[in-house]
């Protein structure tokens, strides 16, 4: 039977992974995925090269299927999936763990940095002050589902912030801007009775890399503010500040 290590990228580029980490990589077969989030261009094909083993990239559909994984633990003593940010973040690695379990295989779990502790850290926010993370889709035609707005508010009626978190379709090019979350939360909310023009907000980009920025200021502020390239992530802050919230967040101010 194999061995199944779930490692966890963080939130910058290959330079992030541990000694460890790379120890176990060159003896493994190697997998990637970046659907749940994207590393920086290049990551993947470096980190081969360092390692001088392939690392194949999986889909959506590839790894929800589990087989391409469950394939390789049979003929492999060690199969490692290299995940963006922290693997067990993401539900989809969860039950890659547990179809593992049932095919009788063992998994072992190197943790990495997330988005979820990040941008509140980064933004110098209190981790415990916030409600349930929200997700918000990519603008479609046939899909625009109020349930992000309505967890903002039930977030917000409980006195806490909320991380939105950014959809991405990185095999299409495609990255939820700030910008466009903004604009897509004000067309579910037109008047402004969830989150009035006032509210404030901030955005985190590219945290954990050299050029992480953080922004914050009204919602109708950062609404025309080009916030650079993905990744992005936006927090919609609860009703009152803690002090030293409001000071952290001041350097940010747009």
């Amino acid at each position: 039977m194999g061995e199944l290590w779930f490692v966890g990228l963080g939130l910058g580029d290959e330079r992030g992974l541990s000694r460890r980490a790379l120890d176990l990589l060159r003896g493994a077969e190697l997998f990637c995925e970046e659907y749940t989030a994207a590393a920086p261009a290049g990551t993947f094909e470096r980190l081969a090269a360092e390692l001088g083993r392939p690392i194949v990239r999986l889909g959506r559909a590839d790894l929800e299927s589990e087989a391409p994984v469950l394939a390789a633990l049979d003929r492999s003593s060690r199969v490692a999936l290299l995940v963006v940010g922290d693997p067990f973040a993401a539900t989809t690695h969860v039950a890659l763990r547990l179809a593992a379990e049932r095919a009788g295989h063992a998994w072992q779990y190197l943790p990495g940095a997330s988005a979820l502790t990040a941008v509140p850290g980064f933004l110098g926010l209190m981790p415990y002050r916030f409600g349930r993370v929200v997700s918000l889709p990519l603008p479609s035609a046939s899909f625009a589902p109020r349930s992000p707005l309505d967890r903002i508010a039930e977030n917000r009626a409980r006195g806490l912030h909320t991380l939105v978190l950014l959809d991405l379709r990185p095999d299409e090019g495609r990255y939820l801007a700030a910008g466009e979350a903004l604009a897509g939360v004000r067309r579910l909310d037109p008047g402004g009775e969830v989150v009035p023009d006032e509210t404030l907000v901030a955005v985190a980009a590219r945290v954990g890399r050299d050029d992480a920025a953080g922004f914050f200021g009204t919602f109708r502020a950062l609404l025309d503010v080009d916030f650079g390239p993905p990744m992005h992530a936006l927090v919609v802050t609860a009703p009152e500040l803690h002090f030293e919230e409001a000071a952290a967040l001041e350097r940010f101010r747009r």
